[in-house]
């Protein structure tokens, strides 16, 4: 796992490999979002799409809500088809890591899920996250629609009003344009590999924070 980090070590970073078993970029699984929910009957859902740092962290505070369908992480705001992990990492594509988000809106709002996407990341750190330096780390919403473009920057500016954060956010709002499924071993991620150490340092924290906060809509089996 290529990561840049001034709090982990590269050794660490190592391990994070040696836990998928498999080198970024290797994998061949890299879809179009459309060819990789096909036939799964998404289309009765609604979509939100955004960018939060390591789509490990993002996906897993995701599933945990109430009305939350899926959640898949991959790249979008690209000039690149079919980008890899390792292209991305590298900055070869200009994507951002993602997530797109299947949810039921007689469950669950876009707006509560802007809530809670600046819950589970920090918003006002440029091309960053914690450890996770880079612009494929940087915060971004993709919106689908003139009604999601319009409630997400007048969240954002509501936010910034209240002062809730010390620093001004940085979050960029782009249209959305195309979403490409990461490959196979980062789908579940959080899921599949508890123990690893990124998880325990990092993605933990992020996700029980998101439950913390909406522990009022997660999800029956999230719920203490």
């Amino acid at each position: 796992m290529i990561r840049y980090t001034m709090v982990l070590t590269l050794f660490m970073s190592l391990f994070v490999l040696s836990c998928n078993g498999q080198q970024p970029g290797e994998a061949s699984d890299v879809q179009k979002i459309s060819d990789y929910v096909a036939g799964k009957g998404y289309e009765k859902y609604e979509v939100a799409t955004f960018a939060g740092g390591c789509f490990w962290c993002t996906e897993a505070s995701f599933e945990r809500i109430e009305g939350v369908v899926d959640v898949i992480s991959g790249y979008s705001g690209g000039e690149k088809d079919y980008p890899t992990y390792k292209m991305v990492s590298y900055g070869q594509t200009k994507h951002a890591e993602a997530i797109q988000i299947f949810y039921d809106p007689a469950v669950i709002s876009f707006d509560k899920l802007l809530e809670i996407f600046f819950v589970a990341h920090d918003p006002t750190t440029l091309n960053r996250q914690g450890p996770d330096v880079g612009p494929q780390y940087r915060s971004e919403i993709f919106y689908h629609d003139q009604t999601q473009k319009e409630k997400a920057k007048a969240y954002m500016k509501k936010l910034d009003a209240s002062g809730k954060f010390k620093d001004s956010i940085v979050t960029k709002l782009s249209k959305y344009e195309e979403f490409w499924t990461a490959e196979g071993y980062h789908q579940d991620y959080y899921e599949h590999n508890p123990q690893n150490p990124y998880i325990q340092r990092v993605s933990r924290p992020k996700v029980e924070k998101v439950m913390k906060v909406f522990a009022d809509i997660l999800k029956k089996k999230y719920q203490k």
